[in-house]
């Protein structure tokens, strides 16, 4: 049984959530807290599993809480936010802090959008009990850097695609902040909804070296810009002679998911080739496994992150089971990854030296 301690000032949100929970055989609410303060008497007494923590709360929010918790007592934490521009920033903040995920309350009446969501929240319950808490690891907060990277020659025709489910945000931030302004165009995949990704890529125009915007439908896709899906579309890559562009798909959910990572790295195996770079990076379940092995099979350079340092090594772990990816990566050397492979001097050879390169780069590593 997954034991969950439910945290939220809102009598109506906290009778939601245990009649949701509740209805699960494999999940038990141990408990109800209406404040922080309680709830710390109720962690130390009940020792739960899962913590769901809303972000307004009185006396102590959401916030400042979940930063003690990681601090004394790190443990799988969901958030519970408002579907707002304020509410996707607190979230993101939450995630960059170590919370597992979050879920978005719906605007209009609780009681009956609630059940609609029933799935997400039971499964992100259920996620969050198989993430490793990696705390000393993550950002608390975003501070604006640049990448201290030698500049190198990039090749013009290289185009990088990233694909990431829980766990993401942070992994993204880390592997963004290690780059210069001279890489190539990358597009990005992150689960998340409509409601928070424009947020997601202005937090991290803030704090990186590339110029970082929610894509647009048939934007070209430029050197030194980061492109992140909006939660409700698909993100496609088209090439038109030597110029890339982004293409938004307002399609049915594929994998469960839109945008999916599996249609990104599809749309790049067949617009780029040879060219393309893939990056799967921490989440649940197989999105992006079968795209990515698509890239590779195109001659794409293609790389997971490796379980140490996933959330939750699901997406990885499928890609890696098919031999998607050509080497499997802790997250810290993903960054010297896409350096080495977008540089001019690894079009050739790659299979004998390129690589050969890229580990004298990022440390030693184990090639699977």
């Amino acid at each position: 049984m997954i034991r969950v301690l439910i945290v939220d000032d809102s009598a109506v949100m906290r009778n939601l959530l245990c009649q949701i929970l509740a209805a699960d055989p494999e999940i038990d609410v141990v408990g109800v807290a209406a404040d922080a303060m309680v709830a710390r008497e109720m962690i130390k007494a009940l020792h739960p599993d899962v913590l769901t923590l809303d972000i307004d709360m009185p006396q102590m929010d959401g916030l400042a809480f979940l930063d003690r918790i990681m601090q004394l007592r790190p443990m799988p934490v969901v958030m519970i936010s408002a579907m707002t521009m304020a509410g996707a920033d607190v979230s993101l903040q939450a995630l960059e802090m170590g919370a597992v995920d979050f879920v978005a309350k719906p605007q209009l009446d609780m009681r009956q959008a609630w059940p609609a969501l029933r799935d997400e929240v039971v499964s992100k319950i259920k996620a969050a009990t198989k993430t490793s808490v990696q705390v000393a690891q993550r950002p608390k907060r975003l501070v604006p850097k640049r990448a201290d990277v030698p500049v190198r020659t990039r090749s013009p025709s290289k185009i990088v695609t990233i694909g990431a489910s829980t766990g993401g945000v942070s992994a993204l931030l880390e592997i963004l902040n290690g780059l210069p302004e001279n890489i190539p165009p990358i597009l990005v995949a992150q689960h998340m909804p409509a409601s928070f990704t424009r947020q997601f890529a202005k937090r991290l125009n803030d704090c990186c070296a590339t110029t970082v915007a929610e894509a647009t439908d048939n934007a070209r896709a430029l050197p030194g810009h980061v492109y992140i899906a909006p939660g409700d579309r698909h993100l496609v890559l088209v090439r038109s002679g030597l110029n890339y562009y982004c293409r938004l798909d307002e399609g049915e959910r594929v994998n469960n998911h839109i945008p999916c990572v599996d249609i990104l790295f599809a749309s790049a195996a067949t617009a780029a080739g040879s060219d393309g770079i893939g990056i799967l990076l921490t989440g649940m379940g197989k999105d992006g496994a079968k795209g990515l092995a698509q890239m590779r099979q195109a001659g794409a350079a293609t790389a997971c992150q490796d379980e140490a340092t996933s959330a939750i090594y699901g997406m990885p772990k499928a890609a890696m089971a098919i031999g998607a990816a050509e080497v499997e990566l802790p997250l810290n050397r993903i960054a010297a990854y896409i350096l080495e492979r977008s540089s001019v001097d690894s079009r050739q050879g790659r299979q004998e030296t390129a690589w050969s390169d890229a580990a004298r780069l990022s440390g030693a590593v184990g090639q699977k």
